[in-house]
C-alpha cells in the first residue's frame, strides 16, 4: 500500500544540496582560506580565468614538442595561416535533386547535405550522376565536372580560382671546362718560356766567338 501523504512527509522528488558556503567559520570546514590553501596563485582572485594551455610562464608543452612538417604558405591546406579548406559533396549525393533544379550552397543546406554555408564548397566525383542539374559551388573536380556535363548540366564557380604564380627557378650554372683544353693551355705558357730560355743561353755564346 502506497504511503499517505500528508504536510509533514513532504519532500522534493529529487534531493536538494545545500550550496558550499565558504568563510564562515572552522566548524564549517571552509573557513579561514576558504578551500584554497595557503598562498600561491591559485588562492589569488582571478586565479581561475587562466587561458588554457597556460603553465604559468614556463615554456607550455605545445612549444616543446616538434610542429607539423610540411609547408606554410597562405595558401597551404589545412596547416597555413589562411586555410583553403572546403566542405566536399560527392557528385553521386545530387540524385536527391530533382532534374533541372538548381544546385546552390543554399539548397545544399536544405536537403541536408552541408550544415551551413559559412565554408567554401567543393565539388568531387564519387558516385554516378543521372539527372541534369545546373551547379554553382566554389570548386570542383575535374571528375565531377565531367560526370555533370556528361548528364547535360553545366557548372558554374562562385569564386575563380587564384592563378599560380610561375616558380622562379635558379639558372644551371655554366658547365666546366674540358681537361684537354686545361692541360693545353697550361703547355702553351711553358713552351714559350722554355723558349725564350734556350735563345738567351745561346746569346754569349755568339758574341764570344
Amino acid at each position: 500500500m502506497a504511503e499517505q501523504i500528508n504536510l509533514h512527509s513532504l519532500k522534493p522528488a529529487q534531493s536538494r544540496k545545500d550550496r558550499k558556503r565558504i568563510g564562515r567559520g572552522l566548524g564549517s570546514g571552509k573557513g579561514r582560506y576558504s578551500g584554497r590553501g595557503i598562498k600561491g596563485q591559485k588562492s589569488r582572485a582571478g586565479s581561475h580565468k587562466m587561458r588554457a594551455g597556460f603553465e604559468g610562464g614556463q615554456m607550455p608543452i605545445y612549444m616543446r614538442l616538434g610542429k607539423q612538417r610540411g609547408s606554410t604558405s597562405k595558401d597551404a591546406m589545412p596547416i597555413g595561416p589562411f586555410r583553403t579548406s572546403t566542405a566536399p559533396v560527392n557528385v553521386g549525393a545530387l540524385d536527391r535533386f530533382d532534374d533541372g533544379a538548381e544546385v546552390t550552397p543554399e539548397t545544399l543546406v536544405e536537403k541536408g547535405l552541408l550544415k551551413n554555408t559559412k565554408i567554401d564548397v567543393k565539388l568531387l566525383g564519387n558516385g554516378d550522376l543521372t539527372k541534369k542539374l545546373t551547379v554553382h559551388v566554389h570548386a570542383i573536380s575535374a571528375t565531377a565536372r565531367e560526370k555533370v556535363e556528361k548528364a547535360g548540366g553545366t557548372v558554374s564557380l562562385l569564386r575563380e580560382p587564384k592563378p599560380k604564380k610561375p616558380k622562379h627557378r635558379k639558372p644551371k650554372p655554366a658547365a666546366a671546362p674540358q681537361p684537354e683544353a686545361e692541360a693545353a693551355e697550361v703547355s702553351a705558357p711553358e713552351e714559350a718560356t722554355s723558349e725564350q730560355a734556350e735563345g738567351s743561353a745561346d746569346e754569349p755564346a755568339t758574341e764570344g766567338q
